[in-house]
């Protein structure tokens, strides 16, 4: 047996697993998404199993793009992970910048920016909609209660009164409302994932050339000009890796979504996939491949993005 052959041979068995653990799922996710199959249907018993006999071609698909809230899914899964993306990858280069300098404690300080990245999803949105965003008990309640006592009291000065007695009084926001609980998954999201940006960032700076940071400064380059000119360039590569990354994950939410909303008013393609499963597979299949076919656009945008700047 030539040398080829053997490490070919060896590495069969993991691919076929591989490629099993990929389509066959995938497989059974398209044949679903091709026939009726309800769970349950009085009407048509023979609907709650799949067979082939219950073929429908493109139904389900029609059925799905015609549905009210499909395109709305769509529309919310790019804006919640595009809003996602920018927040992380802004504050991550931020606290990168920061945190990358010498300073007593930056040990804690790190591993303190690192942490939140390991609480569960779940616990994070619990939290976060119970403690910190609760109109009522949380620190937003608290925080719009202190600051309406603030300009009551300051209403009662001789000068400043007259002036504090023309503002309204604020009232807290509830991010379980319908137009606000895009932005509490938001928060709590980029919240989790920014230590991620952080770590991957610092990373990368650590291989940063100082030979020409020190020449930049010795030109009187601004600290400005030292982040877009150099810094900046040079997390190029880290920068769409994260993006990439992140997007795989953040087109998959659902926990955060079910715990804030229970879904009014704000869904994305898995948890309108969560809907049909509760009774029409074959709907919810055919999500789940225009939910495959959405992934793989954002993929190759964001290979190519990552290739670029690879090959800069």
């Amino acid at each position: 047996m030539s040398d080829r052959r053997l490490p070919r041979l060896l590495q069969t068995p993991a691919v076929i697993l591989l490629l099993m653990w990929m389509l066959v799922p995938l497989g059974m996710t398209l044949f679903f998404s091709f026939i009726r199959y309800v769970l349950n249907s009085l009407r048509r018993p023979e609907w709650t199993s799949p067979s082939i006999d219950n073929w429908r071609g493109f139904g389900n698909y029609e059925y799905v793009l015609n549905a009210k809230d499909f395109w709305f899914a769509v529309q919310n899964s790019l804006f919640i992970v595009g809003s996602i993306l920018f927040v992380t990858v802004v504050l991550g280069l931020a606290l990168a910048v920061l945190v990358n300098r010498t300073f007593p404690g930056r040990g804690i300080v790190r591993v303190l920016l690192i942490s939140p990245f390991f609480v569960m999803p779940a616990v994070n949105a619990v939290l976060w909609i119970n403690m910190i965003l609760d109109p009522v008990l949380g620190l937003n309640g608290l925080a719009v209660e202190g600051i309406n006592s603030l300009v009551k009291g300051l209403q009662d000065f001789p000068v400043l009164g007259a002036f504090f007695s023309l503002w309204p009084e604020f009232q807290p926001v509830s991010f379980r409302a319908t137009q606000t609980s895009a932005y509490a998954v938001i928060m709590m999201v980029a919240w989790q994932w920014t230590p991620f940006a952080v770590l991957i960032f610092m990373t990368s700076l650590q291989s940063e050339d100082e030979q020409q940071k020190e020449a930049a400064i010795l030109d009187g380059a601004s600290a400005w000009s030292r982040f877009r000119n150099l810094t900046l360039p040079h997390l190029g590569r880290p920068i769409a890796i994260v993006v990439m990354i992140q997007s795989i994950f953040h087109l998959s939410l659902y926990a955060e979504i079910e715990i804030v909303s229970r879904g009014n008013g704000n869904k994305n393609l898995p948890y309108l996939i969560g809907e049909f499963t509760s009774n029409n597979i074959g709907a919810a299949s055919a999500t789940g491949i225009f939910a495959v076919i959405l992934a793989n656009i954002v993929a190759i945008f964001l290979l190519r993005m990552v290739g670029k700047n690879m090959m800069d």
